[in-house]
Formats: C-alpha cells, structure tokens, sequence
C-alpha cells in the first residue's frame, strides 16, 4: 500500500465517522488486541481488507500510533502463520502518518476451497468468523458446513432417497424428459435405453444396500408430490399489508398466505401465479400514449423465483428450511436457504462468464423440464439469470436488485420503485447537460435517492463493464455532477452541491456553471499546461481537461503540442479570440 493510499482511506473513516466493511482499526499501542484473530479471520473468509494498528475510532480516527512497529509487526506475522488455519501470508508493513508510526495489514481473500480460515486455539466452529458491515461475526456451525461444502462440488442433489421409485415421478413429465434427452443430447443418450438413460442421467442413483432409488434431484423436478419425502423443501408466499421497514400491522397481519408445493416446475409456475395475483398494475407514459404494466417485470420475477429454487442448499441441515417469499408494498423479497456458492460473489454475480451451480445434477435435470403448459424448460444453465433480471428492471425504469448473502442464505430484494420517474426525469433536464448515457441518468437517478456509488455498484446498477464505468464516471465528475472522494479501489460518488441544488424541495436545479471565462481569464497572455490551469482556476483536471475540448472546438483555445495527452501539451488563447479580447 502506498502512503497517498493509507491517507485516503484514512480521510475516509474520518469523514464516515467509523469502520468500513473492508478496513478495520485498532488502537493497540503495544499489544495485539484479543480481537485481532478474529479480524484476520473474517477479512479472509470474506472479501478480504486491510487492518491498521495505531488509529483510535473513538477520538474521530487519531493517529496515536504503536510503541515498537517491528516487535508488533513480527508478532501479527507470527500469528497468522502458527495461530490461522490454513495459515494466512498478508503484507505488513509500517507507514510513517502524522509523526507516527502505524501497522498496515493487508489481508487477502481466501479461494473457497480453503475456507473457513479459523484460530486453531479455539477450533473451527468457534474460531471462524466473517465480516458483516463493519464488525466480525463468528461464523454458526451451519455456516462453517457451508463453507466446508464449497471445497468442492456438492453431491446432496445426486443423494438416494430411500424407499423411493420411478412410480413417485410424473409419467407425463418423466417421458417428455426421456424423448428430449434423446433428440437434444443424443451423443450421450440416443443409443441407452430405457434404465440405463435413467441412470446416466442421475435419475435412479444407488443407495445404501445397493439398491436402486430416485435421487433427491429427480424427486425435486419430475416427482409428483416431493414434499411426501421432504415436507419443508417447499416455497411460503405472505403478502403483508404495511411496508418492509414499517413494524407488523395490529389488524389485518396479511394480505395472502399461501403455501406452494410440487416438484420445481409447478412450484415455479404457482409462486408466480400468487406473485401476479398480489400486484398491481402502474401506467407508464411513453411515446405511444399510455400503457398498463404490472409492478414487478415477468422476466426479472422468473429469474429470481428460478435461482431460489435451483441454486438452495439441499444439504441435510438446511432441508427443514423453506425458499420464503415476502411481498410489501415498497418491495418483494426472496430469500433461500445456502449463501452463494463457488467463485461467485455478489461483486461479480451480474458479470458475464461467472457462473457456480451448487446442485449441479439438479440444473441439469431442469435443462431439459418444460414448465406446466409451456415448451421452455426451467432453467438454461448459462449463468445468465442475473443479467436478465437486472436488465428487466433497468428496461421497466425500476431501482436495480439487491443482493445480501450471509453464508447461511441468499437474499433477492426487488424495490417497487420507478427509478426514472417523470420527477427525476424533469430533474436530469433541469441539470442542462447534453449528451448523458443511458446509464449515467440511471447513476443519478441512484444518487438523488442518497446512494453512494463505486466502480463496482456503478457497474451493477447499470450493467457497463468496469471500463465503461471508470470512463462515465469521470465524466460525470468532470461535468461538475458528482464529487469524487478518495482514488483507485476507495474511489467513492456523491452528488456535488450543484447537482442537489434546491431539487429536493421541487425548485430548479442550479444551472449549469460555464467554466469558459475562468479558464480564459487564467490563460490571459500566458501559455499553460492543464495542471497549471486546474492549479490556477482550483478545478478538478477532469473539468478543465472537458472544458480545454470543449473550447478547442469551438476555437477560442489552442494546442501547442502533439497530443492533449502528453505532459508537455499546453494551451493558449486563440489567436482570433485574443484579437477580439484586445478590441
């Protein structure tokens, strides 16, 4: 880490007033805190972070600095290759900050096939812990069996399910699959018959004894009643009267309550029959006149309800647990049981390419099971579910998805929320600035709302690369729109005091500032590099670099020099401008 980078993330925590969820400080002058393990563990079983030794949160982040950097930088050194299991190789190093000196650990992230990373003295059960916001939390026995799974591929789908045979599926369903194996997979399947396609296809597995069963993936998605076998491997849908954040009604607790059973395609097609039936429907003004739509797109409910149900954990200890889905009125809510599995992260869950299936037979199965009624099977298993229900709610105007995931569970929140309403509409116009993206207005449209941005939520709220992303986010921080606080990986978005204007209390925005006359009075009769300009005029170089283009094609600037790239490229008044400005 570099000095300017310990000073931004220290200006950070200063104006947060506390911990981030990737830093953690410790006043410690002479000892290592009791707590240091179990930061250590919880960085590496999460997304990593950096601890610093020699800040004190509770005086507003002072630098009260360590006694003896090099003892205490051998002894974290010590701990983390003898006390942490599997041992842990972060880069310490002691910094030089405001006439003290402070210890910088920078924990790396654990490849989930060897978490969870634990202190030896206290076992693995309660020695593991993981980062929630800014705080360590130790880790449930069920969360560290859900971490050992990760190590490799899980097989609970693949598991017999004693006393069970091929007369506990759907006829209709179990022939259409055996036919679509045959003409969609005949490499594999065309020349088996009957029995011994089953058997490929994970359909009958071998249990204890040896004899021959259903397996758990073939009960969930060709049987005709699984909940006989496994009553809570099910789907709850309660539609409550009030919002999420409103506590529970004394009257009426909720508006539907139903239970949806089945194998997965019948679960599917019924949760999104009461889904539908608890909505309602909004008018959307466009180009053609008006149109009715239903609050939550198809597509983005579809890809939830889908992941939900074929991605859950199936592990013994989580199949007393149902797939629950909450509707209010600001916001529907899916949760499943078994956190995210694999390399997937909620950082790069919407990236195309990224993709883990937990039940990996079971996805395969689905491939090839129509829904009730319809000739598009359950899922594709293309790892694009994501994508598709960010890019439903982006086309409908809505607020992106959220995701939470914490270990034991996933977590899909869609808020019933018209991002680009004709207020916030009105509001991008009212900011007078031509030639915004798409995505752009959807960031400002985030921010308006009190959303902080970074390169990786920009990336999520509107489904840009991250060099796209990098590239409109300077842009908008060179049209004075957003401010800008801390480089590289702290880089943090906010709405600069022009874009918030009085919008907020319904008045206009405040117009557009037209840096032209600053940039010409400082150039004068002077040739000037652009730092010189940003020094001189105290703008940002991304607002004079915009500004420089700007004028040069207008005509009143000029460039001495090759390229507006180079460090030797400086400006000049135009040689007509400066006539007229003599006259």
């Amino acid at each position: 880490m570099l000095d300017e980078e310990l000073s931004e993330i220290v200006a950070n925590l200063r104006a947060l007033g506390g911990d981030i969820s990737d830093v953690e400080v410790k006043k410690s002058q002479r000892e290592l805190p009791k707590t240091t393990r179990e930061t250590l563990s919880a960085f590496a079983n999460t997304h990593g972070g950096v601890l610093i030794l020699g800040l004190d949160e509770s005086t507003g982040f002072t630098a009260t600095g360590v006694q003896d950097a090099v003892k205490l930088s051998n002894n974290l050194a010590s701990l983390c290759s003898t006390d942490m299991e599997p041992a842990l190789r972060p880069l310490i190093r002691v910094h030089e900050f405001e006439g003290v000196q402070l210890v910088i650990v920078e924990v790396p992230e654990l490849d989930p096939a060897q978490r969870p990373c634990f202190y030896r003295g206290a076992g693995m059960t309660k020695g593991s812990f993981v980062r929630v916001g800014d705080g360590d939390r130790r880790l449930s026995s069920y969360e560290v069996q859900i971490m050992l799974s990760s190590r490799g591929q899980p097989r609970e789908d693949e598991q017999a399910v004693p006393g069970t045979g091929l007369e506990l599926l759907d006829p209709i369903a179990l022939e259409s699959f055996i036919a679509r194996l045959r003409t969609t997979r005949p490499y594999a399947f065309k020349d088996l018959d009957r029995e011994n396609l089953l058997r490929r296809a994970k359909i009958l597995v071998t249990g204890n004894g040896g004899t021959e069963t259903l397996s758990v993936a073939a009960l969930l998605a060709l049987g005709s009643y699984p909940q006989e076998h496994f009553p809570q491997l099910m789907i709850s849908f309660v539609h409550y009267p009030s919002a999420s954040h409103e506590p529970p009604a004394t009257g009426t607790r909720f508006l539907d309550n139903v239970i949806v059973e089945g194998p997965i395609p019948v679960m599917l097609r019924d949760a999104l029959a009461a889904i539908r039936r608890n909505m309602s429907r909004r008018a959307v003004i466009g180009g053609v006149g008006r149109e009715d739509v239903w609050e939550y797109p198809e597509t983005s409910l579809r890809e939830a309800v889908v992941n939900a149900l074929v991605h859950r954990d199936l592990s013994s200890a989580a199949r007393g647990t149902q797939i629950q889905i909450e509707m209010y009125s600001d916001q529907l809510t899916i949760r499943s049981p078994g956190g995210l599995f694999g390399p997937v992260t909620i950082d790069n869950l919407a990236e195309e390419g990224i993709s883990s299936a937990r039940n990996a037979t079971l996805m395969k199965i689905l491939e090839d099971v129509p829904l009730p009624g319809e000739t598009r099977t359950v899922c594709e298993n293309r790892g694009s579910g994501i994508r598709a229900m960010a890019s439903a709610l982006r086309a409908a105007g809505m607020s992106p998805p959220q995701f939470e995931d914490r270990v034991a569970s996933f977590t899909v929140t869609i808020p019933n929320h018209a991002l680009l309403s004709e207020e916030v509409v009105r509001w991008i116009k009212s900011l007078d600035e031509v030639g915004l993206t798409d995505s752009q207005c959807i960031a400002l449209a985030m921010l308006r709302q009190g959303e902080i941005l970074d390169n990786r939520s920009y990336r999520s709220v509107t489904g840009v690369d991250s060099r796209v992303a990098t590239t409109e986010l300077q842009d908008l921080v060179a049209r004075e729109l957003v401010l800008q606080t801390g480089t590289r990986r702290w880089a943090r978005y906010e709405l600069s005091q022009r874009s918030r204007g009085r919008t907020f209390a319904g008045t206009p925005a405040t117009a557009r500032s037209d840096r032209r006359p600053q940039l010409l009075n400082a150039l004068s009769d002077e040739t000037l590099s652009r730092a010189e300009l940003a020094r001189r005029t105290g703008l940002t170089d991304g607002t004079v670099r915009r500004w420089l283009s700007i004028m040069r094609e207008e005509g009143t600037v000029e460039l001495i020099g090759s390229s507006p790239r180079s460090s030797s490229a400086r400006y000049r008044r135009a040689r007509q401008e400066s006539l007229f400005h003599d006259i």
